[in-house]
């Protein structure tokens, strides 16, 4: 038996976890700078030596990049170099179809598992979610695909499971540009995009409710309906 010590975990990984929870949950977006060293390092009590290793290693996995005179922001994993999705999609070897069907399967278990251990801070990052998804399709007809991917993964961050947490935060690059492609193709249909919108309430409702095989078959209905609308065009 090879029993390793056990050893307290760095400064930085602390840093560099925070910062990366953020970006998953939507609260940096892409495209967008994050604040400069000094005042991360001031904003969470560390130096800013621990900052700036947590960033590079954020640079390094592609969550954020450095422009040079401009600051840090962060990157958009659609553009992210060697984007795992973007690579077998652009050969045939996976389709939209086949990105939903794995969908289906882990985000219906993840909303019925939010409905059972949701707090009351994943039910506001799922409401401001919404409000953002309604809010852009009033003021441009459109959906902004970092408030609808903030969404899902509000609810995936509810489920409190490690596992299928970290299942999503793998899938993260794939869930990003699996819904930018569903919206970009669903721009010109203002219906189909209210429509995606009260799907999202209803998974919401039914969390808020406490009901899960409501969140399951909600988020059931939402996922069905994209397949449906992309496989009749």
């Amino acid at each position: 038996m090879n029993l390793k010590p056990i050893k307290p975990k760095r400064i930085s990984d602390q840093v560099f976890e925070q910062i990366r929870e953020l970006i998953y949950k939507g609260e940096f977006k892409p495209g967008q700078q994050i604040l400069p060293e000094r005042e991360l390092a001031m904003s969470m009590a560390v130096s800013r030596t621990s900052v700036r290793n947590a960033i590079n290693k954020l640079v390094t996995l592609g969550l954020l990049e450095h422009r040079q005179g401009q600051g840090t922001f962060v990157s958009s994993p659609e553009n992210r170099e060697g984007n795992p999705l973007a690579a077998v999609m652009a050969i045939d070897e996976a389709t939209l179809d086949d990105l939903l069907e794995v969908r289906l399967g882990l985000e219906c278990n993840a909303a019925m598992l939010a409905a059972l251990r949701a707090t009351d801070t994943d039910l506001k990052a799922m409401k401001k979610s919404l409000e953002e998804m309604a809010e852009d399709l009033a003021a441009t007809d459109k959906i902004g695909t970092g408030p609808d991917t903030a969404f899902h993964m509000a609810v995936t961050f509810s489920t409190k499971n490690p596992v299928l947490i970290h299942l999503m935060r793998n899938f993260y690059d794939f869930l990003f540009v699996g819904i930018k492609k569903n919206l970009t193709h669903m721009y010109m249909d203002r219906k189909a995009l209210e429509d995606v919108i009260v799907h999202h309430r209803a998974v919401y409702d039914a969390i808020v409710r406490r009901s899960p095989q409501d969140a399951h078959d909600a988020m059931r209905t939402h996922i069905r309906y994209v397949q449906e609308y992309f496989r009749a065009r």
